[in-house]
């Protein structure tokens, strides 16, 4: 259904949006290039996507809905899967007898019109709408499910209670602890909160015994939002559940244990990290979320850019040495790994990993879990791994001294290794692998490059934009060297050459109906060191961290706090959540 260019082009004129010269201008790129007319226009700035999007709807004959401000039927709407919905941009919004109206952005998704079909077996007819439309109605998702949420909870909770007080209360025997596992509205609402937790993009969920209730977290783009209270009578039966589905000891309270299970919903898998601590009031649990396939993630998509990306691609072309990355836990060190491991994953390599847990299944990669428990470690794992003629080792942690030595020899005798470091800069990561006995000669012979990292919020498209005061300039020169950070983002282009502080917009964050704070999903922010000849030196002379960062700022290297001003300038995020996340 391609519009054609041209009368596309006279209705644009035609309706007052361009001049014809910019038109013209724009029709001849495009014919030239080969590539359709809508999305040249749209990089003019003279025009929306939404604008073309309504003309195109003209030309073709397709009728243009608007669904901001629309109630939808919640039947018609969930006739889409969610995920299918926000994957394609499409939703259902209208039904009648045997056909099916969707809203799209792109009515030309085939795959995505032939599958709806398939799984209605209605006739569907397609709908042109806009970016503001599709979102209003991918919020109806999720308010939807927090509705059905609730409900089940409420209605759920109480037969809970009844069974877990016709027990006595506390049920302690195998016997009793496994039929409050099964007892249907315990596995209901167990099915739910995970449920929702997939939903809402959790990356984890607490289960949290309190004094007189049970709270229910779930930890969304890094930050835990209270989720539900539960009657303190329902915590042991929630417990159970968990345990049962993790094959865990349902009447062993007093020990910590850890375990796994996955879940699929509407075609995505998903694995749930399972550990169970004994506390004061009871067990808290708590569940990471890993969803198994997920693919698409570049570098770029991370938050890599300029001299930092080129940086890893140079060290990826390397045949051996060390790619470490260093970062707190949860600061996405493992899924940068996993990247630079697909952009290595050739047909002329043989790749093997040692991970703890494996948190993505990667085709081709040859991937082992470590299982402390029968004496298969990291150090254990790594002695057989280099026996199976790898050409690339990706360790998911280097914990001890042990696996810090077998890494480094395995980087000597021509593997390249990728592996991660409990540290807060790159630079800490020398000072580091020192501390776990490994010699600086050994480290400036195996190191090629350390990733420092941090995870930041994204501000949806709803921000409002500001531009700093003196005193908010002053602020900002105790965290960064002002005149350094206005170069770096003039060397980027983010700014012109003449521009100053004063006239560089910034962002805050502003509630909408995407997003009750303002924010969502998360991007890096990144800071990598590059084992220079000077850095050797200063490492050889075994210097302490600051000073090789200090070095590494000389020669060109952005740090975590620079790089988040210049996601700030970027428009990607605020400078209040850089300063959170930088000083964490």
């Amino acid at each position: 259904m391609h519009a054609e260019e041209t009368q596309l082009a006279n209705f644009i004129v035609d309706s007052g949006l361009l001049s014809r010269s910019d038109i013209d201008a724009v029709l001849m790129k495009a014919t030239k290039g080969h590539v359709p007319l809508g999305p040249l226009l749209v990089k003019t700035g003279k025009i929306t996507d939404d604008e073309v999007r309504k003309a195109q709807a003209h030309v073709l004959g397709i009728p243009f809905v608007d669904l901001k401000g629309k109630k939808l039927d919640m039947a018609v709407l969930s006739l889409i899967p969610e995920p299918i919905a926000r994957n394609h941009n499409i939703v259902a919004f209208k039904k009648e007898n045997d056909t099916l109206e969707v809203a799209m952005l792109d009515t030309e998704d085939l795959s995505a019109i032939d599958f709806i079909k398939k799984k209605t077996g209605l006739r569907i007819l397609p709908r042109l709408t806009d970016n503001e439309s599709i979102k209003a109605a991918l919020v109806q998702y999720q308010k939807s499910l927090k509705a059905e949420f609730g409900d089940i909870i409420q209605k759920e909770v109480g037969s809970i209670k009844t069974l877990a007080e016709q027990m006595g209360g506390d049920a302690n025997n195998e016997a009793d602890l496994k039929k409050l596992a099964e007892d249907l509205p315990v596995v209901r609402v167990v099915d739910t909160l995970l449920k929702h937790a997939i939903i809402q993009d959790a990356s984890d969920i607490h289960i949290e015994s309190m004094e007189e209730e049970v709270l229910v977290r779930y930890r969304i783009d890094g930050i835990l939002h209270d989720a539900m209270v539960l009657p303190k009578n329902a915590g042991p039966s929630i417990t159970a559940r968990i345990k049962v589905l993790s094959n865990l000891k349902l009447d062993e309270k007093r020990l910590p244990q850890d375990g796994r299970f996955k879940v699929e919903m509407n075609g995505e898998k998903v694995s749930f990290r399972v550990s169970l601590l004994p506390t004061y009031y009871g067990e808290k649990t708590v569940m990471r979320l890993l969803r198994e396939n997920v693919k698409g993630f570049t570098l770029e998509v991370l938050g890599f850019h300029g001299r930092n990306l080129e940086l890893i691609h140079e060290a990826t072309r390397l045949t051996t040495g060390m790619i470490l990355t260093t970062g707190p836990t949860g600061s996405g060190k493992t899924t940068t790994l996993y990247t630079v491991l697909d952009i290595l994953n050739t047909p002329d390599v043989n790749i093997s990993t040692i991970e703890d847990p494996i948190e993505y299944q990667m085709s081709r990669i040859n991937q082992t879990q470590v299982k402390p428990e029968i004496g298969f470690t990291f150090g254990s794992g790594l002695r057989s791994l280099v026996r199976q003629d790898p050409d690339i080792i990706m360790v998911g942690e280097i914990r001890d001294n042990e696996t810090a030595s077998l890494a480094v020899n395995a980087a000597l005798t021509g593997h390249l290794v990728l592996s991660t470091l409990h540290t807060n800069s790159s630079a800490g990561a020398i000072p580091r692998l020192v501390d776990m006995k490994v010699e600086p000669f050994l480290i400036v012979s195996t190191v090629s490059i350390v990733i420092g990292q941090r995870l930041i919020r994204r501000l949806t498209a709803q921000k409002e934009e500001y531009f700093l005061s003196d005193a908010e300039v002053k602020q900002l020169e105790r965290v960064v060297d002002l005149d350094r950070m206005l170069h770096i983002l003039k060397e980027e282009k983010i700014i012109g050459k003449d521009t100053d502080w004063k006239k560089i917009p910034f962002y805050k964050a502003k509630p909408s109906s995407e997003s009750e704070d303002g924010f969502k999903g998360r991007v890096g922010i990144h800071e990598v060191l590059k084992m220079t000849p000077t850095i050797r030196d200063l490492v050889m002379r075994e210097s302490n961290s600051a000073d090789i960062e200090a070095q590494a700022k000389k020669e060109g290297m952005i740090t975590m706090v620079e790089d988040g001003i210049f996601k700030a300038v970027s428009g990607l995020t605020t400078i209040e959540e850089v300063l959170r996340v930088v000083s964490e």
